[in-house]
C-alpha cells in the first residue's frame, strides 16, 4: 500500500511539473455573476494600482482603459464619489522556449507581458470584475503601444453588458 501511494504521488508530481512548463497564452476575464454592471454609470481610478515602470507604458495602459470604459458608456471622475474603482498591474517577464531545438545551447526567449485590470464596487469594495492577459510582447516602442492597446479591448470584450456582434 505504501509503495502504491508513492508511485501516485511522484506520478501526479510528474505531471503537474509538465503541466507548469506549458505556458498558457490569453485573456482570462472573471465578472461577477449577481452584479447588475448596467447600474455602474462613473469610475475612478484607485491610487493603490501597481503600475508598470516605464512611466510611458503606465500612461498607454491607462489611456487604453479609459478609452474602453469610455466605450461602455462610464464616465471617468477625478474626484467625488464613484459607482467603481479601477486598478490594475503589469509585469513584464522573460519566457523561454522550451520546445525549441534540444541541442541548441541557448534555448530562443521572449519579452511576456502580464497586465490585470480589476473593478472594485466603490461602497463594499467587492471585486466585480477582473481581466487578465499574458501575451509575448515587442518591446519596440511603436509595436508596444498597438499591443497594449489590442489586448486592453480583448479584455473588455467580454463585458457584461457588451453588445455581442
Amino acid at each position: 500500500m505504501k509503495k502504491l501511494s508513492i508511485v501516485c504521488l511522484a506520478v501526479v508530481l510528474t505531471v503537474v511539473a509538465v503541466a507548469a512548463q506549458k505556458q498558457k497564452y490569453g485573456v482570462t476575464v472573471t465578472a461577477d455573476r449577481k452584479t447588475d454592471f448596467t447600474a455602474f454609470k462613473n469610475y475612478s481610478w484607485d491610487t493603490a494600482s501597481w503600475p508598470a515602470l516605464d512611466k510611458g507604458v503606465n500612461q498607454q495602459i491607462v489611456d487604453a482603459v479609459d478609452r474602453e470604459l469610455k466605450r461602455l458608456g462610464l464616465e471617468k471622475r477625478e474626484s467625488g464619489p464613484t459607482d467603481v474603482q479601477i486598478r490594475y498591474a503589469a509585469q513584464r517577464r522573460t519566457d523561454t522556449d522550451t520546445h525549441a531545438d534540444a541541442r541548441a545551447t541557448d534555448l530562443p526567449t521572449y519579452a511576456v507581458g502580464t497586465l490585470v485590470v480589476l473593478m472594485r464596487e466603490s461602497g463594499s469594495g467587492k471585486e466585480v470584475y477582473r481581466a487578465r492577459v499574458d501575451k509575448p510582447i515587442d518591446l519596440a516602442p511603436d509595436k508596444l503601444k498597438v499591443t497594449i492597446d489590442e489586448v486592453v479591448a480583448e479584455m473588455f470584450a467580454k463585458y457584461p453588458t457588451r453588445t455581442r456582434k
